[in-house]
């Protein structure tokens, strides 16, 4: 215990010192370190853990590679709010950080981090998979998140709150710690990366051919794109759960994304269009305002000559949506995201939708654009991409431009490209809205081909990228 005793100040036993309060968050994030980058257990960092962890009265199943933190929770339920928000603490009135406090931050913090990104070799199995898609879940709310944000699975994600994060290596104690909140955007795809490893080493058509064991997997980005790609290999049972699992997902994104779209205004007021004379619509406080001068004091009632009556009558001019999805690889959470979002504003009142999806053939699904399930069952993702086939089948839906809005939604690496983006200027000069877009994913990490990105600029159309959030938004504003 010689290299505890140096860490600890010069404890004999290797037990905490009463008043080491960093010395013992330090010890909590060195095995923290130890366990995520050498899987030989240090039994020096593994004993002293446990002291500290004793010491401050939290559970010695913290320290447990193999308990979920979902297990800890079920048998210490007061732990479960610690959780919330434990990545964004927000300091003491004074500015200071509470050294107990902090050691007590650690070994939770610990938890969550080596929960989720120490991951193991090997076979994944269905359990394996939902124990880690549940630590990730606590990771998320660690983060100010919803379960499922960051990993681009149910919409967008939604902080909390947002303050200083936790240091493995701060200088002090009372010194604030980066701010975990702007990791975010980096944190999201690496968990996405990481669930999409795991679901790879599943044996995932054997686990589909088992009722028991494919209802133990929840839905996901990563599990959604392995189950499309591999579609075309399954049958029977196998075949049926993967089509739960995909309506399930679709369902679940869909309700986050059409929240979001409703909250968008429906139109402007059309004032040419006198109001309904009917009692929902009075205006009570116009009407007053205006028959103020009838005012009776001696009677102290009011006389009314005219009623006033709200306008809700708007103006709804019929749009057409176009879009056109590339649906190559690299672009499997932009073409789910986007065929959910196509349905949803297929749905609208005015709003024309046609679908397009292509990589180095084109197909138009706009007969399914409602059906969302039905549309990602006729995707055939991966191989190449050639923009100009979809570009055939998208240019002669354009019959009136100004009344059109065409999203492109593609990484832009085209095998044309000088002919491909002659015929989006084309587009865009003839009073359509045209609207490239780089990426339309939950987590927003996307790239851009360059060279497109700066011709979609000096045109004065620049590449959206980033959170489906920011597409909502473009499409409300136009179609609305």
């Amino acid at each position: 215990m010689s290299e505890v005793s140096v860490v600890e100040g010069g404890a004999d036993d290797g037990a905490p010192v009463p008043d080491s309060d960093e010395n013992r968050r330090q010890i909590l994030y060195w095995r923290l370190l130890a366990r995520l980058f050498d899987p030989e257990e240090q039994a020096s960092l593994e004993s002293a853990s446990v002291a500290v962890v004793e010491d401050i009265g939290l559970p010695v199943a913290l320290l447990d590679p193999a308990a979920s933190v979902d297990s800890v929770v079920q048998r210490h339920p007061d732990l479960a709010a610690e959780f919330d928000g434990l990545m964004t603490p927000e300091p003491d009135a004074d500015g200071e950080r509470n050294r107990a406090a902090e050691v007590r931050r650690a070994a939770l913090v610990s938890k969550v981090l080596l929960n989720v990104f120490s991951t193991g070799n090997g076979t994944v199995s269905a359990e394996q998979l939902a124990r880690w898609q549940s630590d990730a879940g606590w990771l998320e709310r660690a983060l100010g998140c919803r379960p499922g944000d960051l990993r681009g699975g149910r919409g967008g994600a939604g902080r909390a709150r947002a303050g200083g994060g936790v240091s493995p290596t701060g200088t002090g104690v009372g010194t604030p710690a980066p701010d975990l909140s702007r990791l975010i955007p980096e944190i999201g795809p690496e968990l996405g990366s990481i669930e999409a490893g795991l679901v790879q080493r599943m044996h995932l058509r054997e686990v589909l051919a088992d009722p028991a064991l494919a209802s133990r997997l929840t839905p996901s980005m990563s599990l959604i794109e392995q189950l499309l790609r591999d579609k075309n290999n399954l049958s029977g049972v196998a075949l049926a759960n993967a089509k739960a699992l995909i309506r399930r997902y679709v369902d679940e994104v869909t309700e986050v994304l059409r929240t979001q779209v409703e909250k968008a205004s429906v139109g402007e007021l059309d004032r040419s269009v006198p109001p309904k004379r009917v009692f929902r619509n009075l205006d009570l406080d116009r009407t007053i305002w205006k028959n103020l001068t009838n005012w009776d004091p001696e009677e102290e009632r009011l006389y009314v000559d005219r009623l006033y009556y709200r306008h809700t009558s708007r103006k709804t001019t019929p749009q057409r949506l176009i879009v056109v999805v590339d649906q190559s690889g690299s672009m499997v959470d932009s073409m789910v995201n986007c065929t959910i979002l196509a349905s949803i504003f297929a749905g609208l009142p005015k709003v024309d939708v046609h679908l397009i999806a292509y990589d180095t053939q084109a197909l138009d699904l706009t007969p399914w654009a409602h059906d969302p399930f039905e549309t990602l069952l006729r995707t055939q993702l991966g191989g190449g991409t050639d923009g100009t086939f979809a570009m055939a089948l998208a240019q002669p839906k354009i019959a009136e431009p100004r009344n059109t809005v065409v999203v492109w939604i593609s990484d832009f690496y085209e095998w044309r490209t000088d002919e491909l983006f002659e015929s989006m200027a084309a587009i865009h000069r003839s009073g359509a809205k045209f609207i490239p877009v780089g990426s339309v994913t939950s987590s927003g990490r996307g790239s851009v081909n360059p060279w497109f990105r700066e011709k979609f600029k000096d045109l004065g159309t620049p590449v959206i990228s980033g959170h489906i959030k920011k597409l909502v938004h473009e499409l409300k504003t136009f179609l609305t």
